[in-house]
């Protein structure tokens, strides 16, 4: 049986959408209905944080992440099932070998190569990967230019990332060229690759949801070998204006007031302009390193012949927030 666990939001950007299955769907609305919220915080309280251990760890390292309440969620039950796992192995029960290959379908900048890293190193750190390391690859690391070529490529990558994950962004793309395409010699490495290391690695196949839908569709064998699907869903505006707000803290500058209000400006232009191509996260990214460099040009101008001051170097004010040029 498949886990898909999902989530929606209030906000006017998020346009991702999965076709219907017959997997079972756990959905947490962020703040569709007062009812929703009040079943959110019921299983908040229910769940139980422990004291000690190495769960606390990675609960820091959610904790940092904004947002992404159905991720959360599902890398407890991970640990949970982990946990209990080995509570039964200790008590003389049965213990049935768990599969976590997984696929993350969402828009760019939604953390899902931040999600792999981390749940990397949780299966490393409850015993089920020897090393939880995170080996990054797309279909050019795969897909070699001959026959033969891409399968001698893809099973290098998947013994270097034995121990740990593979994570495939874009992982589509394999299956665009049709049946001569070399991608289909990468995707039935894989498979087999899955059978040969058992246990061995966790594979994640990542990308757009339609186009990962589509793939999953063109091979029937493929999504009973991803028992976890996970949707991540596009941030809302005020979610990306807290990151925002880190990623600043985290580089020791500081956002002007007028600046932040700037900023959700220009997130609503981009979602406007390129609905179907906002990046998210990616997007603030971008737009804090054009405003550290625009503030870099603004200091010298105005002091050409000085220092400026502590809190001078440190603010990032609205003439520093330029739209991407290059857009369109």
């Amino acid at each position: 049986m498949a886990l898909n666990v999902g989530a929606r939001n209030s906000d006017p950007g998020n346009r991702a959408g999965a076709r219907p299955s017959r997997q079972i769907n756990v959905v947490l609305r962020t703040s569709d209905t007062v009812g929703a919220s009040a079943a959110a915080s019921s299983e908040q309280a229910t769940r139980s944080i422990p004291a000690t251990g190495p769960w606390l760890e990675w609960q820091r390292e959610l904790d940092k992440m904004t947002g992404l309440d159905n991720v959360k969620a599902l890398v407890y039950e991970i640990y949970a099932l982990l946990q209990v796992t080995q509570f039964r192995s200790d008590a003389g029960l049965a213990c049935q070998s768990h599969v976590y290959h997984m696929i993350f379908k969402g828009n760019p900048g939604t953390g899902k190569t931040t999600v792999a890293r981390l749940l990397a190193r949780l299966f490393q750190g409850m015993g089920l990967l020897a090393k939880g390391h995170l080996v990054e690859v797309e279909r050019a690391d795969l897909v070699g230019e001959y026959i033969g070529h891409t399968a001698q490529k893809t099973r290098d990558l998947v013994k270097k990332a034995l121990g740990g994950v593979l994570f495939i962004d874009e992982a589509y793309s394999l299956a665009r060229g049709g049946e001569k395409d070399f991608g289909k010699e990468a995707i039935d490495t894989l498979v087999k690759a899955m059978e040969d290391y058992k246990n061995q690695f966790v594979l994640i196949l990542a990308g757009y949801t339609m186009e990962i839908d589509f793939f999953l569709m063109t091979n029937p064998g493929l999504p009973s070998r991803f028992p976890i699907q996970m949707e991540f869903t596009d941030y809302t505006t005020d979610q990306l204006i807290l990151i925002a707000e880190g990623m600043a803290k985290d580089r020791e500058y500081t956002w002007h007031p007028q600046s932040l209000q700037r900023i959700r400006q220009l997130i609503v232009q981009e979602r406007n302009d390129s609905p179907f191509h906002f990046s998210n996260a990616r997007y603030v990214r971008n737009l804090l390193e054009r405003a550290i460099r625009n503030q870099a040009v603004r200091l010298l101008h105005q002091y050409p012949e000085a220092s400026p001051s502590r809190l001078e170097l440190m603010a990032l004010k609205p003439e520093d927030l330029t739209a991407d040029e290059k857009r369109g």
